[in-house]
């Protein structure tokens, strides 16, 4: 009887939640976030009837290979290693303290560093930038390479993306960046290093990474992340481009991932220039119909973004990669949809997403009458993911944007599956569509956790993210979704 109670209670209290949907479909996140929250869903402690297990066994359902795989995947151009440790520790080391913070696009000087880190540090949000003076940045790195508990990983987006392919046997991997004896050592035994990419000295990116909820003085992170910084002259001047094109004719890669453009903005105006021109040429040298991933990372240098976007690099690419602050940057670089917006008010709202990416590929992707490649974005935030798509060029996407979701939980959890006593899912309940035109309500289904809607002839694949309570890792997370989403596509190739 008392089991027959339970049941009947909670099949009420569906019933009335039901009802307040349908009633009042205006009502804000929060509420409905609250009545969801109510809802006996599953054990009190998160398992296969919560709504985090019910969505993870959706996503291993959906997630199938496609038909046509890759073989080989050429990746390039930014490889480092990066030395992982606690931001606050290394700072209260060099014996620096908290003020009000305040960003800087590019470091010149500790107190530069201070500032920055508490600036993004109070924001909880991801940053890296460009440590200008050579001396200081050294004697920082010894401190932070020595330092107790710090980690040497492989690093650099493209070195991060070729690691994470390479733990699939059956892809044969082609890393070209500057590779030094360090990094070498750390790589998968499966990325192949071209002679013409070694280097005797390793470039190290410090990461200064920091937990949810962690303080420093009066500051208190609302989230876990991290803030990178470097003095890189060689993933500057993207010095292995030309090495990276040339090696392709031997490799023949039916993939090329490409980054590094970010790193770029240590440079002046006048070299970024004539790099992008020489990047752009180097890329139209890639024989056609060899798609061309290009993973964007943090920036602040508008002129730098605004050349990206005009300069024909999204016209020679087939797809791109990137998080909520290079898009909003993105938008406000070139003048596009809600770039008014100084920064993301918490979580990114979706619709406002979305009508930049469709701005995105409407004004700058392939279409009858644009010479453009660009048929493909593959966006990613904490809580969710977006992938979008011109249609008639990609497949298997809701399998690639589950798959990205999925590894964005297993990595930063460091688990092999999603362990749903360690996530939680923190996405909108609701919400809209888009914003600059009528767009649909969208009420969020654990056990179908991938929404699909068209807008002109481009398609949009979303899923919420099971973020992971107490990360173990957050650097790299980008490249892994970004790696990921890509081995579980199917490109439909058109001459």
């Amino acid at each position: 009887m008392a089991l027959w109670r339970g049941s009947a209670y909670a099949g009420f209290l569906a019933l009335a939640v039901g009802c307040v949907f349908l009633l009042e479909p205006q009502l804000p996140s929060s509420a409905l976030r609250l009545l969801w929250s109510s809802l006996p869903l599953g054990p009190a402690s998160p398992g296969p009837g919560s709504p985090e297990g019910r969505l993870a066994a959706a996503w291993d359902a959906l997630i199938v290979r496609p038909v046509r795989r890759w073989r080989r995947v050429a990746v390039g151009v930014n490889a480092c290693v990066d030395v992982v440790l606690s931001g606050v520790k290394l700072l209260q080391a060099l014996g620096l303290n908290p003020g009000d913070g305040k960003d800087h696009s590019i470091l010149h000087s500790r107190n530069d560093l201070e500032d920055a880190f508490t600036h993004f540090m109070g924001k909880g949000a991801a940053a890296e930038r460009f440590f200008s003076d050579k001396e200081t940045f050294h004697d920082i790195a010894q401190v932070a390479s020595k330092f107790p508990g710090a980690q040497h990983y492989v690093g650099g987006n493209a070195a991060l993306i070729g690691q994470k392919f390479a733990a699939n046997s059956d892809l044969k991997v082609l890393l070209c960046g500057p590779v030094g004896p360090k990094l070498h050592e750390l790589l998968d035994d499966n990325v192949f290093v071209p002679p013409e990419s070694l280097q005797e000295v390793d470039e190290f990116h410090l990461i200064l990474e920091y937990q949810a909820g962690e303080e420093w003085g009066q500051l208190k992170a609302p989230h876990a992340n991290r803030f990178i910084f470097s003095h890189d002259l060689s993933n500057g001047a993207m010095s292995m481009l030309e090495v990276f094109v040339s090696s392709l004719e031997e490799f023949q890669p039916d993939l090329v991932v490409l980054s590094g453009l970010h790193m770029m903005e240590g440079q002046s105006k006048e070299l970024q220039r004539k790099r992008l021109l020489e990047v752009v040429t180097s890329i139209s040298d890639i024989p056609a119909g060899i798609p061309i991933h290009l993973e964007l990372a943090s920036m602040t240098n508008r002129e730098l973004m605004s050349s990206i976007v005009h300069q024909q690099v999204f016209h020679v690419v087939t797809s791109l990669g990137l998080n909520e602050q290079e898009l909003l940057f993105l938008s406000q670089s070139a003048a596009g949809p809600h770039s008014s917006l100084s920064s993301w008010d918490g979580v990114p709202d979706v619709g406002m997403v979305s009508d930049i990416l469709f701005w995105i590929l409407k004004e700058h992707g392939k279409s009858k009458s644009r010479a453009s490649d660009l048929t493909r974005i593959h966006f990613h935030t904490l809580v969710y993911h977006i992938l979008v798509t011109v249609d008639g060029h990609w497949a298997n996407q809701l399998a690639a944007v589950a798959a990205g979701a999925r590894v964005a939980g297993t990595q930063a959890c460091a688990t092999e599956a999603i362990d749903t006593g360690r996530v939680s899912l923190r996405a909108p309940l609701e919400f809209l569509t888009s914003h600059s035109e009528a767009g649909s309500r969208v009420v969020l289904n654990p056990d179908e956790p991938v929404v699909e809607w068209r807008r002109e002839g481009v398609s949009f694949h979303f899923t919420p993210v099971l973020v992971c309570k107490d990360p173990v890792r957050t650097v790299g997370l980008g490249d892994a979704i970004s790696a990921e989403g890509l081995f579980y596509s199917e490109v439909h190739l058109h001459y």
